[in-house]
């Protein structure tokens, strides 16, 4: 009877065991090598030991090219024109004459004007002279002295209204094409032409604001321009002193010699900024950071595990970004295979820059 048991006992430990080996074949002494703690098999990743490298800090930006000064040329009051005294596409210089309205009826108002004051002048010099021996009442003079004033004031009025029948160049520029002729009535709204100062020209563009700080006045700025083989040379003199909510970008604004007058308002143009190089900056491959709610973070490696490290990231190049916060020189940045890390586990390095 015992000898029968013994043998159930152990047909019974040989179907264990074989069970053992068929639903748990990884549980044996040789598939416990090359594991991690708790038996988790290790991540392969690709690792990167930072570093610090000079980093040229320069923007690459696109911008418009404006006139240093631009005004479209309106007269302030209706009438005909009749003299139009330039040339299309010409230079003009400060206070030329451009154009001329007929002002006949002010030029008669203003002689009509003089000769009143020339005989309210001599009433009031004789009212002068008989207030002097009591002949008349100081109300009496002070009313002449006010008809003297009064014609002195429309003698003013007539004069302003004289001067605005005429069209000078507020600056010296170019002046572009006429949209009228000689002998057109104008208004007000009509333009006439417009002029423009082109040496120096104006560049503005726009940065992201995370360069606010970089950027300041007389930082050098290079561009170019469709059409033309040469690179242009400006600086920065004002900057707007506000982002933009819409686009985060800060507007800038630089100027350029344009002695040739080869630069043309309205050009598109591509620009660097260059700001002062970074001799020691911390650069990392952007593919190991990792935006979340909070900011950004990394993974770093520490006693062969992954760790989390919060950064804070600086100016971005074409295959690395700079960390300006949470990493220091010899730290090992884990760069690839981060999506199936989490903290605390094990990791082997396949391939270490």
């Amino acid at each position: 009877m015992k000898l029968k048991n013994i043998i159930i006992a152990v047909i019974i430990i040989s179907i264990l065991i074989g069970m053992k080996f068929i639903f748990f074949p990884n549980n044996s002494g040789k598939g416990m090598q090359g594991k991690g703690k708790g038996g988790a098999m290790p991540a392969n990743v690709t690792a990167y030991v930072v570093k610090t490298e000079k980093l040229s800090n320069d923007i690459l930006a696109s911008g418009t090219i404006l006139a240093n000064e631009d005004v479209q040329l309106q007269p302030e009051i209706s009438g005909k024109i009749v003299q139009l005294n330039f040339k299309e596409g010409s230079k003009v210089t400060k206070g030329q004459l451009l154009v001329k309205i007929n002002d006949a009826d002010f030029q008669a108002q203003y002689k009509k004007l003089q000769i009143q004051y020339a005989l309210a002048e001599e009433t009031l010099q004789r009212q002068k002279q008989l207030l002097a021996i009591s002949g008349i009442s100081q109300q009496e003079f002070d009313q002449a002295q006010n008809a003297v004033n009064s014609i002195k004031a429309d003698m003013d009025f007539a004069t302003a209204q004289i001067l605005k029948t005429e069209i000078k160049a507020p600056f010296d520029g170019i002046i572009g094409l006429k949209s009228v002729s000689d002998g057109a009535f104008v208004s007000p709204s009509s333009i006439i032409a417009s002029i423009q100062q082109i040496d120096p020209v104006k560049v503005d563009f726009s940065i992201p604001e995370r360069y606010i700080y970089f950027i300041q006045k007389g930082v050098t700025v290079i561009f170019s321009i469709e059409g033309i083989n040469q690179k242009f040379k400006g600086s920065v003199f004002a900057i707007e002193p506000k982002i933009d909510l819409a686009s985060r970008t800060v507007r800038v604004r630089a100027i350029c010699e344009n002695n040739k007058n080869i630069i043309y308002p309205g050009a598109f143009a591509n620009l660097t900024v260059l700001l002062d190089d970074i001799d020691n900056a911390i650069l990392i491959p952007t593919e190991a950071i990792m935006p979340d709610i909070s900011g950004q973070k990394v993974f770093v490696l520490k006693n062969g595990k992954s760790a989390y490290a919060r950064v804070e990231t600086g100016i971005r190049t074409d295959a690395k970004i700079q960390i300006t916060k949470g990493l220091a020189a010899g730290d090992t940045v884990i760069t690839t295979g981060i999506m199936q890390l989490k903290p605390d586990s094990f990791v082997k390095i396949n391939d270490l820059k």
